[in-house]
């Protein structure tokens, strides 16, 4: 009879060469497994806190969710200076991983990826083909709730750095965000190619459209002291979508790989 910690080791193994996934794409929209995100909760829970020193560097967490090791084999390409891949987390051959970043259980990165110096790739996180995320952007953790949608990154997105991308947002393929821009459930961004606003939807999910190039910009404050005051709130705004020129202008990464 198989215990719940042996569930908790095979579906692990299954996280790890990509067999599972915390969400999948079927028939054009995106679908949480939620036993897989209890089975991974089940991991902190039945773990015992571990020394797990390694040469001068100690650290200490559960034993059911130490380091992962690669291999040469394994054909991703992790730059030595601090960086650490959670158990239980997916990284595709190609991807390349800069120091110091953070990869978390659950998470997905797709082929091709670059996953740049103190970015995060929170738990269950799921990054597409060809993405880049530059310096110090923050993909979040969605664990909990079980059923809740991770934060999606699709193929081809560039993440600009310092940006911070959570709660469930979903990017959708060849969007550009542009550096600084923070997105989340409760920000509405502004369309300026067709003066719409684009809010969460009815399950609580920001989309963020194809191709859609996104900065930082604000808007002001229409009632109260705020208004009287020229006060102005932070908003997303997509200035355009993505032609050649910008594609032109993101290219460069290549050169690293």
């Amino acid at each position: 009879m198989t215990t719940e910690r042996q569930r908790f080791e095979e579906v692990c193994e299954g996280l790890e060469n990509g067999s599972i996934r915390v969400a999948e794409k079927i028939n054009g929209n995106w679908k949480v497994n939620a036993w897989v995100k209890e089975i991974i909760l089940s991991g902190f829970r039945l773990g015992k806190l571990t020394d797990m020193k390694e040469g001068q560097f100690s650290f200490f967490d559960k034993d059911t969710i130490p380091a992962q090791q690669f291999s040469l084999e394994s054909g991703v390409r992790i730059v030595p200076g601090g960086t650490s891949v959670r158990r239980g987390a997916y990284l595709a051959k190609s991807v390349i991983v800069m120091p110091p970043a953070y990869i978390n259980i659950g998470a997905y990165v797709d082929e091709g990826t670059m996953v740049d110096s103190h970015a995060l790739v929170g738990s269950c996180a799921q990054i597409g083909k060809h993405v880049h995320l530059s310096a110090a952007s923050q993909i979040g953790g969605v664990l909990e709730p079980v059923g809740a949608l991770p934060v999606i990154v699709e193929d081809n997105v560039f993440i600009g750095g310092n940006c911070g991308i959570y709660e469930g947002t979903i990017i959708q393929e060849h969007a550009v965000i542009g550096t600084g821009v923070i997105i989340n459930a409760s920000t509405a961004i502004y369309d300026a190619t067709n003066g719409n606003w684009i809010r969460a939807n009815e399950q609580g999910q920001m989309i963020v459209p194809r191709g859609a190039v996104v900065v930082a910009g604000s808007r002001p404050i229409t009632k109260g002291p705020g208004a009287t005051d020229g006060i102005h709130v932070y908003t997303p705004v997509i200035v355009k979508y993505r032609d050649e020129k910008t594609n032109t202008s993101i290219t460069m990464e290549d050169l690293l790989r």
